[in-house]
């Protein structure tokens, strides 16, 4: 179905002119939603209600225009900087971790209810995370969801309140919300499953029975966003709400089914799995997030350092003290001495003439121009440009894997990884590093610097960035990288070596990988920063490699 702003979406998306004239109108929309904050999570919502439904952006874009679903998240960071981070992860809550989910795991009906919960402005969750499961678990979740093969339906259940749904976004407002539950058919655990499921009957509706939802509290930023926790009290579901595009439930047998298998000898794709697929183009569009973010405050920072004077000292001047003293009155000196007398030390009497202090000074270059943040802007400047090389390298092969329907190859996957770990922890040490530089002005609303608490969403947001550096460092002991660096080997074999003179005293594995953990963090980011730059030189080359054949 075509959006209701064109008349054809496919000539659309394929016509540069016209993606030109969708993101005039998109910034447009987004001036106009934020021109004014939102005054609380209800209006925040309404907003993105009104923007849904405005079809500027589809579901199906993640797949059919990918350029344009990431371009959509950088354009929406930069309009609502100054608003804070609620809004833009609403929005990819909304698009990626909602609807993507459903694009990926559910049949052709349930991928085409997307549309209609669009164009009725209806908003969606993403239920994964609990008390006891959460990105540091292994995402092992409790909540089940139990087939009856008699009753031809399941129950949803939460069989404990350490096993309630905490921290879902847009879980107070949502219609309808996909789970994550552990899915039992006679009596045998078949992991965890997406279920899509009705919160409300409409829009704003009363919650359904026996589903309770409660807000997590307020936040140091983003509280335009509504963080819900969910409970569910045996709530009935019909087999249409499982997402059963690759594994389900044979209704007339009541036996599970597997309805795509692993090929070229890969194995089955669990359910679980292809969730996380979803936690791919959110790293990334976390990680460009993270990373418009801190240009964002970076550039908003050295505008005003510019303008900012400072004072410098004068050498013309330098012998203004005596002339100033001369200046001073006999009463002034008097007062001096007396002051002197009775605190046994030189102090500025208040009636010293102030240009016995200041005559010696003159107007000095901006603030910007202190030496110390003068280079920390250099510094700054030079990673954006590498990474900001490498998340369009980055983006660009993955859109083109998404098109393609492809499974992301482990190259890919690394360099997504990378992605996220890099510029989200990029971001966070030069936003603390510039704060040190700027003075009060740090502490004042309206820098940006009042909603820096973002970056540590994005740091655990769409996969820990610790689990994802443990992860590459385990990699990369167990399969060395076949072009290593010399900084990568040195770090690998440092890692190796520790870990093999801890299990020679008899400490287990775990124990020595929970040992060396400076080791294994410190070989993750040389592997990471290795990455970055392996990919902008492959693509330099690419380029360069172009550019000869087009002389040709």
């Amino acid at each position: 179905m075509s959006s209701p702003l064109f008349e054809d979406d496919d000539d659309f998306n394929n016509n540069n002119n016209q993606n030109s004239r969708w993101q005039r109108l998109y910034e447009h929309k987004l001036e106009t939603l934020l021109k004014e904050p939102s005054v609380d999570y209800r209006h925040s919502a309404e907003k993105l209600s009104i923007l849904v439904k405005s079809g500027l952006l589809e579901f199906t874009d993640l797949t059919r225009n990918p350029e344009r679903f990431f371009l959509a998240h950088r354009l929406l960071v930069r309009k609502g900087f100054e608003q804070g981070p609620g809004f833009s992860i609403r929005f990819t809550v909304e698009y990626n971790l909602f609807g993507g989910t459903v694009l990926e795991l559910g049949n052709d009906r349930q991928r085409m209810s997307l549309q209609a919960m669009r164009e009725r402005g209806e908003l969606g969750c993403f239920a994964l995370t609990e008390k006891l499961a959460g990105v540091n678990s292994g995402l092992i979740v409790q909540t089940t969801c139990t087939w009856s093969q008699r009753e031809k339906r399941f129950t949803l259940q939460t069989p404990s309140e350490s096993a309630r749904k905490i921290w879902i976004s847009q879980g107070l407002v949502a219609t309808r919300a996909v789970v994550i539950a552990e899915l039992i058919v006679r009596g045998r655990n078949h992991g965890p499953h997406a279920f899509l499921v009705n919160m409300r009957k409409q829009r704003l509706g009363p919650l359904i029975p026996n589903i309770k939802v409660g807000d997590m509290g307020d936040k140091t930023t983003g509280n335009d966003l509504d963080n819900a926790w969910i409970e569910f009290n045996s709530v009935k579901l019909p087999y249409s709400a499982l997402l059963d595009r690759h594994d389900g439930i044979d209704v007339r047998t009541g036996a599970y089914v597997q309805k795509s298998a692993g090929t070229n000898n890969e194995r089955h794709l669990t359910n679980m799995d292809r969730i996380g697929q979803r936690l791919y183009t959110g790293r990334v569009a976390v990680a460009q997030g993270a990373h418009e973010f801190r240009k964002r405050l970076f550039h908003k920072t050295k505008a005003f350092a510019d303008q900012k004077e400072t004072w410098g000292f004068s050498e013309k001047n330098n012998g203004a003290r005596e002339n100033a003293a001369d200046i001073a009155s006999s009463s002034s000196a008097a007062a001096a001495s007396a002051t002197n007398k009775r605190f046994g030390a030189r102090r500025r009497s208040k009636y010293e003439p102030i240009a016995a202090v200041t005559a010696m000074h003159e107007r000095g270059p901006p603030l910007s121009q202190v030496p110390q943040l003068r280079q920390l802007f250099i510094v700054a400047k030079e990673q954006e440009m590498k990474m900001d090389a490498f998340l369009v390298n980055v983006e660009r092969k993955l859109c083109a894997s998404l098109r393609k329907k492809e499974r992301a190859s482990k190259a890919l996957v690394e360099a997504i990884a990378a992605a996220k770990i890099l510029a989200v922890e990029d971001a966070i040490d030069l936003t603390h590093r510039l704060r040190q530089e700027t003075g009060s002005y740090a502490l004042m609303a309206h820098t940006g610097f009042e909603h820096s608490d973002f970056l540590i969403c994005c740091k655990f947001a769409e996969g820990d960035s610790r689990i994802l550096e443990l992860k590459l460092a385990r990699d990369r002991v167990k399969t060395p990288n076949v072009n290593e660096r010399e900084s990568e080997r040195v770090a690998r074999e440092k890692l190796v070596e520790g870990l093999r003179a801890d299990q020679t005293q008899g400490m287990t594995i775990q124990k020595a990988w929970r040992r060396r953990w400076r080791e294994a963090y410190d070989l993750a980011e040389i592997a990471a920063r290795a990455i970055v730059d392996d990919w902008n030189e492959q693509s330099d080359a690419e380029h360069n490699a172009g550019q000869i054949l087009s002389r040709l």
